[in-house]
């Protein structure tokens, strides 16, 4: 059933047929809009690659008039619900009252000693945000994200990481009425549109701040002075036996974004994983490249945390923003029932913090969005880029701690 706007609106279909699930989604979600789509926005999940196929290119020409774009995945969200590992299609459909939509298609070619990415749209000083789809087996995501600002500037970028039931090969990405195995597909949104975005990336801190006095590449040598493996296991050594089985299960380092910040709170710190250890060197590798003076913490993602991180977010941005109309949301394949026990649990905090708004999205290899200004490729994370009412502003902007 769709979620009735005047701007935005969703629908999800279940079934094993997915041209006519697709059919019934996007019939769900165009239905819900007041006047004619401006942007529709779809995801299905399915065993066979060629039926995606099939239903991808149905959707496609159910809004001849929109820009439309899309992606498989193991699990899709709309209806205030997820569905995961069953053939299903959601769908979202937007009315942007006079905003400019341009779709594009990302290709990936290799010169002489690198990859040149082709395909982006000329930028415009009015671009607000682009969504961003990829395959991410063939599509450099992490590099080309991590240095966007290198072309697009501050330009947001939210989205995710496509895949298939089938894992590689069995991606399938859609946009302006063509099918594609490989690349990216994304489309930017500029003019007089009020949007924002919100990562939640679900971790709680465990010990102190601390400087980062040594590193070698990925290698984390010294902290305020001292080895990184012995900071690191004075910490553990400290904590309760429920967190030090966190820790066991995947302990992660938080990297401070504001590094003139007195406190660093929620929000404030980039996440990454840490890889492994060095016993030899005393050393802790991390999943990035870690500076001298920069400021770290590690941090332990459990339910619990994740849970809290999220509504605490979308409390704040809701207390900013005012309004909020509709939202796409892109979030990891291993949050759902794998860390909640409930494919419904993220599609449910939107819900009852932003409202029924007209909300879609699905479960990704990978989320993409912005943290304190600059955009990075997350895992465990949910990516949104929210749509609110206008509010004279006109520009994309960022709740405190929805960075």
């Amino acid at each position: 059933m769709a979620v009735l706007t005047s701007r935005f609106a969703d629908g999800l279909a279940v079934g094993s047929d997915l041209v006519i699930a697709a059919e019934t989604a996007v019939r769900q979600a165009l239905s819900g809009l007041s006047g004619p789509p401006d942007l529709l926005c779809f995801f299905i999940c399915g065993d066979d690659p060629d039926e995606v196929s099939r239903a991808g290119l149905r959707a496609m020409r159910m809004a001849p008039g929109a820009e439309v774009i899309g992606c498989s995945a193991t699990g899709v969200i709309g209806d205030n619900q997820g569905v995961e590992l069953t053939p299903a299609v959601s769908a979202w459909a937007a009315s942007l009252d006079g905003a400019r939509v341009t779709s594009f298609v990302l290709e990936t070619l290799r010169m002489e000693d690198r990859f040149v990415i082709i395909g982006l749209p000329d930028r415009d000083p009015d671009d607000r945000v682009a969504v961003l789809l990829a395959d991410p087996y063939s599509f450099p995501t992490d590099a080309f994200v991590e240095n966007s600002a290198d072309v697009l500037g501050n330009l947001p970028l939210v989205g995710g990481l496509a895949n298939g039931m089938g894992g590689q090969g069995s991606v399938r990405l859609f946009a302006g009425g063509e099918m594609y195995t490989e690349g990216a597909v994304g489309v930017m949104l500029s003019g007089s549109i009020d949007v924002s975005t919100v990562v939640s990336q679900g971790c709680r801190p465990i010990g102190p701040t601390m400087v980062v006095t040594r590193s070698e590449d990925n290698l984390l040598l010294e902290l305020a002075g001292q080895p990184a493996l012995a900071r690191l296991e004075d910490i553990v050594s400290a904590l309760d036996e429920e967190d030090r089985e966190l820790v066991a299960a995947g302990l992660q380092i938080g990297v401070a974004m504001d590094e003139y910040a007195e406190i660093h709170e929620r929000g404030d710190f980039l996440i990454r994983g840490i890889l492994g250890i060095d016993p030899e060197r005393e050393a802790v590798a991390v999943g990035d490249v870690l500076d001298i003076g920069q400021s770290v913490r590690f941090q332990v993602r459990d339910a619990a945390s994740a849970d809290e991180d999220l509504y605490a977010l979308l409390d704040a941005h809701v207390e900013q923003r005012g309004r909020i109309d509709g939202a796409l949301l892109f979030a990891c394949n291993g949050r759902g029932s794998a860390m909640f026990g409930s494919s419904d649990h993220d599609a449910l905090a939107v819900r009852d913090t932003l409202g029924a708004i007209g909300m879609a999205g699905f479960f990704a290899a990978g989320e993409v969005g912005p943290v304190a200004g600059q955009n990075h490729v997350h895992g465990f994370s949910a990516a949104l880029l929210v749509f609110s009412s206008s509010n004279g502003s006109g520009g994309a902007k960022a709740a405190r701690g929805a960075r």
